[in-house]
């Protein structure tokens, strides 16, 4: 039972402490809508994803007025377009990625997701026409989001796939050049890619998922911003305690709002990912909790480990309060999406070195980091090889959502708005990488990958 200082509590995380449920994403099988004929294969497209979330909003809705939880995103994640498009003839998937987005508009969700490829260990022809179709296919359209897994712990790093998306990213940033790039904020590129992950802009619908599903994302950084305020001065056990009973009482809501949605909707419900998913609004900072331990600012001496801490106390406070935590779950360091993050890049303190090395211990890795609109395809691909082999030898999720924000220069900022926020433009190391990228072929798999 929950009981009345329960309820009190939960009030107040709300309405001080910035706690919401960030998405309910319902997940949805396209496979069995794959034909030749590509139209028939999108009208299937269109009609069950209509038809399997078309009360999402409405539920949502619902759900937010009768509980006071406040509900930000709804969203759906396909099965990757990669498998359900090769079937048919077309040498590109344009109107495939239209057809995701009249769904999104038709239901009045805000994004969809699953404009993807698994490409870890090589390519089909269905995976490099969709990859090819990435740049046109998020410049045409608004709530597509796409995303490409290029490693993982089993197969090693596909080399020919991190210098293709060092290109396409090129690419679909030029081709939303009049709106900063703004494509690039909608592709991830992934190692080890979560197949129940509610968000975006790397969601998609696994293989291995049911029919249909409900997933949920919480956020709560606000939360655990004030929890360690009342253990200042105290030693790390107690900093960790405290983050896990804020992580535990952040999910214990999730999935009460998980059960409520997957009834209503007749959706089985799949799993609650409990990241600490930040917003550019004051109080709701994953870096002002690392400050708040103590550090001067964020990217400091010291960081890595303070966050390595919140990382594994947010998961262990979750996993007691459901037994169905997935996705990502942990701690996000995207930088547009930070206040502090934002202020630390422009007080100096934070690179991308130190992003690559905070990654080690987060749950994503190196997120909305806007760069020069000069930067190479080349250097783009190398920051993405490195990502990749953190996470391929760490056998965890790592992944990069960079934008080459074209006409900009270091220092510049340029603002998306929403969730999204500002980027501030960062520098890139100034020597080449591109006779290591055009080796090609694939890195091979670690030992630690060799488990069976």
């Amino acid at each position: 039972m929950i009981g009345p200082s329960e309820i009190l509590e939960t009030i107040k995380m709300i309405e001080q402490e910035n706690l919401d449920i960030r998405t309910i994403t319902v997940g949805i099988s396209l496979r069995d809508c794959s034909c030749e004929d590509g139209e028939r294969a999108r009208e299937k497209m269109f009609t069950k994803i209509t038809r399997i979330a078309g009360n999402l909003v409405q539920v949502a809705d619902d759900i937010e007025g009768e509980y006071g939880i406040p509900i930000i995103n709804k969203r759906v994640s396909v099965t990757p377009i990669s498998l359900v498009a090769e079937s048919s003839e077309e040498d590109g998937y344009l109107e495939f990625a239209r057809t995701l987005d009249n769904a999104a508009g038709t239901l009045g969700i805000d994004f969809i997701g699953g404009f993807s490829a698994l490409v870890h260990k090589g390519y089909t022809r269905g995976d490099r026409i969709l990859i090819r179709s990435i740049p046109d296919a998020l410049a045409a359209t608004k709530k597509v989001c796409s995303s490409v897994n290029v490693a993982s712990t089993k197969a090693g790093i596909n080399m020919d796939a991190v210098s293709s998306m060092g290109r396409i990213i090129k690419k679909t940033a030029g081709l939303t050049a009049e709106e900063g790039g703004i494509g690039c904020a909608k592709l991830v590129v992934f190692a080890n890619v979560p197949e129940d992950n509610p968000f975006m802009a790397g969601a998609f619908h696994g293989i291995g998922e049911p029919e249909c599903v409900v997933n949920i994302g919480v956020s709560g950084p606000g939360v655990v911003h004030n929890a360690l305020k009342k253990v200042r001065g105290m030693d790390f056990e107690e900093v960790s305690e405290a983050i896990k009973k804020a992580a535990f009482k952040i999910t214990r809501m999730g999935q009460l709002v998980a059960r409520e949605a997957s009834r209503r909707l007749d959706i089985p419900f799949g799993i609650v990912d409990l990241s600490l998913a930040p917003t550019p609004a004051v109080g709701d900072s994953v870096a002002h909790i690392l400050e708040e331990m103590g550090l001067g600012k964020c990217g400091t001496h010291g960081t890595t480990a303070a966050l390595a801490l919140l990382n594994d106390a947010v998961k262990k406070g979750g996993a007691m309060a459901s037994s169905f935590v997935g996705g990502l779950s942990g701690a996000f360091i995207p930088v547009s999406e930070d206040a502090g993050m934002i202020d630390a890049v422009e007080a100096g303190a934070l690179s991308l070195d130190k992003l690559e090395a905070m990654s080690c211990v987060c749950s994503v890795g190196l997120d909305m980091v806007a760069v020069p609109g000069s930067t190479s395809p080349e250097t783009i691909s190398a920051i993405i090889a490195d990502e990749a082999a953190i996470g391929v030898i760490n056998n965890k999720t790592t992944a990069v959502r960079i934008i080459p924000v074209p006409g900009s220069s270091v220092g510049d900022r340029v603002d998306y708005g929403g969730l999204l926020g500002s980027c501030p433009v960062m520098p890139v190391h100034a020597f080449s990488s591109d006779i290591f990228i055009r080796r090609g072929g694939r890195i091979p798999a670690p030992l630690t990958g060799l488990k069976n």
